[in-house]
């Protein structure tokens, strides 16, 4: 039991549940791509949690427990919208958006466009384990898999991610060498 007899909330759950609120944010932007969707996913999540934190067992992983949750949630509120356009490759938004300034926003948009493309079980894995830091055992926990699946969807999903961004080397993100010299130049200038 997490509460006491007074009802006063164990304090480790609340620490450790505050702690993990970048990570949720995180990982909740990147399933739906909207930050203010993502706000109240977390939110959602947060109040699930907290209503639920009897049953979580102290000592166990926290972090696992809320995407978890997140997940669930998530899935459920898709279920729930699916009258609402999709825009899964970014076609409408980018009629919408401005273009950035900077060479890494452009690669990174790259990057979000070409996840989108990936199906919707190796990006999960992908971001679980490459974005938000889990291990191959709590993502897979936090799928409901095993771990060789999470390990075959994020070699499939960085493969694929590869293969969609054109890309050979990590060398070829950031500024091209025509602009990284004039850069170069007028630092040592």
């Amino acid at each position: 039991m997490i509460s006491n007899s007074t009802g006063a909330e164990h304090p480790t759950f609340k620490r450790e549940l505050l702690a993990t609120l970048p990570n949720l944010r995180a990982f909740a932007i990147s399933l739906c791509g909207r930050h203010d969707v993502a706000d109240d996913l977390v939110q959602d999540t947060i109040l699930k949690a907290w209503a639920k934190q009897e049953s979580f067992e102290p000592g166990t992983n926290m972090k696992a427990w809320l995407f978890t949750i997140l997940r669930n949630q998530f899935f459920s509120q898709m279920r729930k919208s699916g009258r609402e356009l999709q825009d899964t490759d970014g076609a409408f938004t980018s009629r919408l958006s401005v273009h950035p300034a900077q060479v890494g926003q452009l690669d990174l948009e790259d990057c979000k466009s070409a996840l989108a493309k990936l199906p919707e079980d190796q990006r999960e894995a992908i971001l679980l384990v490459g974005a938000s830091g889990f291990s191959y055992e709590e993502a897979a926990e936090v799928c409901g898999c095993a771990i060789g699946t999470i390990k075959s969807r994020a070699s499939r999903a960085r493969n694929r991610l590869q293969e969609l961004m054109s890309v050979e080397d990590y060398h070829e993100f950031g500024p091209d060498s025509s602009s990284a010299a004039v850069v170069t130049k007028a630092i040592a200038s």
